[in-house]
């Protein structure tokens, strides 16, 4: 992987050391002209007009579904998917499109992003109940919690494949196996996974895979829902109104019949260029390769937490090196004694224009868990950043934790 001349397309980098992709990553120059090649040359709504700009348009925009799909082995007649603005929608849209009953269950860890937390807990007004399984200190959880877990009441389990916080990666092949051996819906949250690792919705065997197009190089305001086909009428539409409708027969008696697939779901206009910059994003991941990146990440996440570890004042959390028992992303969470998170986020700004991540990084759960009042500092790792990036953090934490 030749990570010079994939640094030469974010211009930004010579600016700074970003070490935040796991909140959102760069967006490369390929990704950014194809978002203004459809302001410049073919601007026009999609699924309503019949003139050549809107046909081009409507086209590619249905080729970004069919690039997303694809990306996580989801394309073809097994399942839709659903353009959203993030994850968090995407989440949302299961949560509030499922026809739950009083006396129904949801099954989900103490680990996940408040994104995968919170709209599980709403569902407790309509009489569902939440069970929440308690992970280690690493972030794993036991197979055989979420065996005991879940019971005849139990309709979804919702879990993060990767960690936002902690890097840990969840065997959600094996929670998907106990899933359908069970009869129960699997919904994974892919939003630190699908741009960082190889994923399959085959091979997991979910209903519901969420990702985000802005934390894999694509514009903000992209997300993905990915439904296998069978989960489709569980999950009705978010909005309903133009775009979305097939026919509307009888307008008194409320009758109206939604389109099939992902238009069904997807109500006005969408943010129709993030959509295309979505579908450039594949195709760039795609070139590069998502299995190299994947590789690269590993090698540069070893690198770091020997580092971490060498320097004194420093605590780390979260998984050590992946192994094959136990594996882990370039996600790293520590803090430097006697400084708050916040103040060591600073001070890596100030003294070497490094950019991370410091705080509860939306899993306030997890963090008063931990006993970790003030959160951690977080690097994030992507397919842009090197070797001498990681020295260059280890070296200004050295003399941060050798003044505090």
């Amino acid at each position: 992987m030749d990570t010079q001349r994939i640094r030469e397309q974010f211009p930004i980098l010579k600016e700074v050391t970003y070490l935040d992709s796991a909140s959102t990553s760069l967006t490369p120059e390929p990704v950014l002209e194809a978002v203004l090649d459809y302001y410049r040359s073919y601007r026009a709504n999609v699924g309503r007009g019949v003139y050549r700009t809107a046909l081009l348009a409507d086209q590619r925009y249905r080729d970004a579904h069919g690039k997303a799909a694809a990306f996580v082995s989801g394309a073809g007649p097994e399942g839709a998917t659903i353009f959203t603005r993030n994850t968090t929608e995407s989440i949302n849209m299961v949560a509030s499109g499922m026809k739950w009953k009083k006396g129904d269950e949801i099954v989900t860890t103490l680990g996940e992003h408040h994104s995968n937390l919170l709209p599980w807990m709403r569902q407790r007004e309509k009489g569902v109940n939440l069970k929440v399984i308690t992970p280690d200190r690493n972030g794993f959880i036991e197979l055989a919690d979420l065996e005991r877990a879940i019971s005849k009441a139990t309709r979804l389990v919702a879990v993060s494949q990767l960690s936002n916080a902690l890097g840990s990666v969840l065997p959600v092949k094996e929670i998907g196996k106990i899933c359908r051996e069970r009869g129960v819906a699997l919904l994974v949250d892919g939003a630190q996974s699908v741009p960082h690792m190889p994923v399959n919705v085959k091979d997991i065997g979910c209903d519901f895979l969420c990702f985000s197009g802005h934390k894999m190089l694509a514009p903000t305001g992209t997300g993905v829902l990915w439904i296998r086909n069978e989960a489709l009428a569980e999950v009705e539409p978010l909005l309903v109104g133009g775009g979305m409708v097939q026919d509307v027969a009888d307008v008194p008696q409320g009758s109206y019949e939604i389109k099939k697939g992902y238009e069904g779901y997807e109500a006005g206009t969408p943010d129709i260029s993030a959509g295309l910059g979505l579908g450039a994003a594949v195709d760039y991941l795609n070139r590069v390769g998502v299995g190299e990146i994947h590789h690269q990440e590993k090698r540069l996440t070893a690198k770091l937490l020997e580092g971490l570890q060498d320097i004194e004042g420093v605590d780390v959390y979260g998984p050590g090196p992946a192994s094959s028992q136990q594996e882990r992303g370039g996600v790293v969470s520590f803090a430097v004694e006697g400084l708050l998170p916040h103040e060591v986020a600073l001070m890596l700004d100030q003294a070497s224009s490094i950019c991370v991540r410091s705080g509860h990084h939306c899993c306030i759960p997890l963090m008063k868990h931990l006993g970790l009042k003030y959160g951690t500092v977080r690097a994030s790792l992507y397919l842009y950043n090197t070797e001498e990036e990681i020295e260059k953090l280890l070296a200004t934490l050295e003399q941060i934790a050798g003044m505090a």
